[in-house]
């Protein structure tokens, strides 16, 4: 057991040894059902910081099945953030001498704003402490109706509130709470985006790295009001006050039945532009932010859905251009010989998988770096290509493979399930980690911003290169599209 205290209270937690100690489980804040998160100032007595809190109430989802996290604890109550760090600074402490603080990697983990959780080994933060000399900090927040229903950004203003936890308490953990870089990925990283775009975090983050952004999913408030008209519907609820007198569980079946119509899925509980805490123009509020911002996709995010989709083997080309069709309507034919070009080997689902990961994530990310670019406020991308060899290759280089490459976590659990043993990971670990935490320390990774003009992006793989305006055939076509 290790002990920290500050003005807040005295926290205990698990020594790891080889210099590192974690904190789990802190509680950053309260909140009654549909209000505010209420920041925890003091502790009235010692938090025992050993184990992870309790994850959101959610229904879950397929990385909830690959991670085994679907066990775990579930409660309301789940406002909890979790720290690593090194012993050193408790040393220079008891000699009175001023501590060396360390940058902060602050996580925000993903799950479509539905589901997931900090408690993953996937997300462990030990590997990038012993690696950088940083402090990381991960936490929970509320998900679905909880967190995102209607226009009030709950799980929004969670996050903030765990900044603010940060800013007051980090320093007596070791770490800089004026060099915090938040990073996040899919729903995280879209998180990441809005809250570079929020008023309320001005103090609190330094600068932000976003793995996959599901930008896609920052709704407008009449999809909002348009969700929360269902969510009603289906939970046999006429407002707000009726839907604070049912249990979880009625919570949770009524989150499910909303999920049934899939392409209801996108906006069903997100973050709400222009809602609680942020602005209506989230691209342009974080272009003129001043915060530095890093963008990454993965090459076949969407093959994580569609190979296991239960139609996927039976999709032949007719059925693969009805998604052609529903995206580019008059310009179908020439978006499906362009597609057909460039992923000359793809069955009719991957062509799909194609489609849907540069509709998803690729064109939402060009759009955003080139708003960011306009306004000279610093902006790098990367493009993660290596693909998995697991089940032939099916998946590709799909959504959430680079999680366990950025934290360097290749032996974690349940890892090898998803990216397969080969040693070619390591090296590709080594350098996409490092770049993040030569980012958090110095606000600088090893290649060229982002600039309309020649459009700098690293290609990670087995051999990572700088390229220039990588596939400039798709983003033309994606440019024309509302």
């Amino acid at each position: 057991m290790v002990t920290v205290s500050n003005s807040s209270g005295l926290f205990k937690g698990n020594d790891l040894g080889s210099g590192l100690i974690e904190f789990l489980g802190i509680q950053f804040a309260t909140a009654n059902r549909f209000e505010e998160p209420v920041d925890v100032i003091s502790y009235a007595q010692d938090v025992q910081a050993k184990v992870f809190g309790p994850q959101s109430p959610q229904v879950p989802g397929f990385m909830e099945e690959i991670l085994d996290t679907k066990s775990l604890p579930i409660d309301e109550n789940c406002l909890y953030l979790n720290i690593w760090t090194k012993t050193d600074f408790i040393s220079d402490l008891t000699k009175n001498s001023e501590p060396n603080l360390k940058p902060v990697l602050f996580w925000i983990h993903g799950g479509a704003y539905t589901n997931g959780t900090a408690a993953t080994s996937w997300y462990n933060g030990s590997s990038l402490v012993t690696r950088g000399d940083v402090v990381v900090v991960s936490i929970n927040y509320r998900l679905g109706p909880f967190g995102f229903l209607g226009d009030n950004n709950l799980g929004t203003l969670d996050q903030i509130s765990a900044l603010r936890w940060v800013k007051r308490n980090i320093e007596s953990f070791g770490g800089d709470s004026n060099n915090v870089t938040i990073f996040g990925e899919s729903a995280g990283g879209s998180s990441v985006v809005a809250l570079t775009a929020s008023p309320l975090v001005a103090g609190l983050v330094t600068r932000a790295w976003a793995m996959s952004p599901s930008l896609r999913q920052l709704r407008t408030k009449n999809e909002a009001a348009i969700a929360l008209e269902q969510y009603l519907k289906f939970a046999n609820c006429d407002s707000l006050s009726d839907l604070r007198e049912l249990s979880v569980q009625q919570m949770i079946d009524a989150t499910a039945q909303m999920f049934v119509d899939v392409e209801n899925y996108i906006s069903t509980f997100t973050p709400t532009c222009g809602g609680a805490g942020l602005p209506e123009d989230i691209y342009a509020a974080s272009a003129n932010s001043g915060i530095p911002l890093v963008v990454g996709t993965n090459h076949d995010e969407n093959r994580l859905w569609t190979v296991l989709h239960p139609d996927s083997a039976s999709l032949d080309i007719e059925g693969a251009l009805v998604y052609y069709r529903k995206a580019f309507a008059d310009n179908t034919e020439m978006a499906w010989d362009l597609y057909t070009k460039l992923r000359s080997n793809h069955s009719p689902s991957e062509m799909v998988a194609a489609l849907q990961t540069d509709q998803n994530f690729r064109s939402p990310a060009w759009k955003l770096c080139e708003k960011r670019s306009t306004n000279n406020t610093p902006t790098w991308m990367y493009w993660f290509t290596w693909p998995t060899p697991i089940f032939d290759g099916a998946f590709g280089s799909c959504h959430a493979l680079d999680i366990p490459f950025v934290f360097h976590n290749l032996n974690a659990p349940r890892v090898e399930v998803f990216t397969g043993g080969d040693s070619a990971r390591e090296p590709i670990a080594d350098r996409i980690s490092g770049e993040l935490l030569s980012y958090a320390n110095s606000g600088v990774v090893s290649w060229p911003q982002f600039e309309d003009k020649n459009r700098a992006t690293l290609k990670v793989d087995v051999e990572t290169v700088l390229i220039s305006d990588p596939e400039p055939e798709l983003r033309t076509l994606w440019s024309t599209m509302a």
